[in-house]
């Protein structure tokens, strides 16, 4: 999958400015513009932010880990940009409201926020009986955390009279990929505040883009192996549908593999369900989502006196078995989607 099979599916794309239509270069497009962007220390949030900066905006970078921040806000300042970051935790209510009132405070204005910051969980429910906290940790950051850092920007962006929101959400939404319960359940909630709350700001120029983000090489998919055999963006491409987000400021962006499945649910839901019961059958649980890890070399050895050869083909034993042939021809006919 390349870019060019990422399509803009919103009206606001047909209604753009002549400008975009005829179509304008995004260099310099975030001119004086300052964008928070919160997961800001690896994966998509450091590629948007180098792609913010190329575009003449200031990326506000936020996470937990100063110190990979700060590689993030060097590699800006290099490639000649200014950025800035923060550590927050968004997940913890006062920690948020502290670095919101020291933004608003540091800075003339903040323009707009990328919800980036995410956790995702791949695990059936036959495996999450005993761990309702999966369900709870993931809201906690992918739905309150960002609700959380937009109430408490809201009035400032009233305040000056514009203000954009771009949610990072996930195809899951819309093709309702089995073992995601916890996962989609959080994106389609912040989806769903999104459409209530940018009819309430349109008056005040606060505008929202939601991004149903298909599958992206980052650190959040390692623990699942055999997501080595699927189709995926590159964070840099990723980075382009947020820049993309933040220039155009259309209502949704998202695939057309993602578009189809929104629209085979709503034709034939059961059809939909077939078929993915049918997935949910070939792609089974990895070995991360049943709690089991390789035991480490080192440790293994100092403490259990197990041998190299053992430690190794334990560590075979471990990895998830390689994909079946009906699920790579799943794999080649919906490309994209979170298996």
């Amino acid at each position: 999958m390349n870019l060019q099979s990422i399509t803009d599916f919103s009206i606001d794309t047909v209604t753009a400015p002549v400008r975009w239509l005829v179509g304008q270069s995004d260099e310099k497009a975030l001119a004086d513009r300052r964008v928070v962007i919160t997961g800001g220390s690896s994966g998509i949030g450091a590629a948007a932010a180098i792609a913010v900066a190329e575009a003449g905006g200031t990326p506000i970078l936020v996470a937990r880990s100063l110190d990979k921040l700060e590689e993030v806000k060097a590699q800006v300042e290099a490639a000649g940009g200014t950025a800035f970051v923060y550590a927050c935790d968004i997940t913890d209510a006062e920690s948020v409201t502290e670095l919101v009132a020291t933004l608003v405070k540091e800075h003339d204005s903040i323009d707009m926020l990328v919800n980036n910051a995410g956790r995702s969980i791949r695990r059936s429910l036959n495996l999450s009986q005993d761990r309702f906290h999966d369900f709870e940790r993931t809201m906690a950051l992918n739905y309150f955390g960002a609700v959380r850092l937009i109430m408490e920007l809201l009035p400032h962006m009233k305040e000056n009279g514009f203000g954009h929101i771009v949610n990072v959400s996930s195809i899951g939404v819309q093709t309702n990929t089995p073992r995601f319960a916890a996962y989609v359940a959080s994106k389609s909630a912040l989806d769903a505040f999104s459409r209530v709350a940018a009819s309430e700001t349109y008056g005040d120029g606060v505008t929202f883009t939601t991004i149903h983000m298909p599958l992206v090489r980052t650190p959040m998919i390692a623990p699942t192996s055999m997501y080595d055999a699927f189709p995926t963006l590159s964070p840099e491409e990723a980075a382009d549908m947020v820049l993309r987000a933040l220039v155009k400021r259309p209502k949704e962006i998202g695939t057309p593999i993602g578009t189809l499945g929104e629209l085979g649910y709503t034709l034939a839901p059961n059809v939909v369900d077939m078929i993915l019961h049918r997935a949910y059958k070939v792609f089974p649980d990895s070995h991360a989502a049943k709690g089991v890890t390789p035991i480490a070399g080192d440790t293994a050895k100092k403490e259990l006196g197990v041998s190299s050869r053992a430690i190794s083909l334990a560590s075979s034993a471990m990895q998830d078995q390689p994909l079946s042939r009906a699920a790579k021809r799943m794999v080649r006919v919906l490309p994209g989607i979170h298996w």
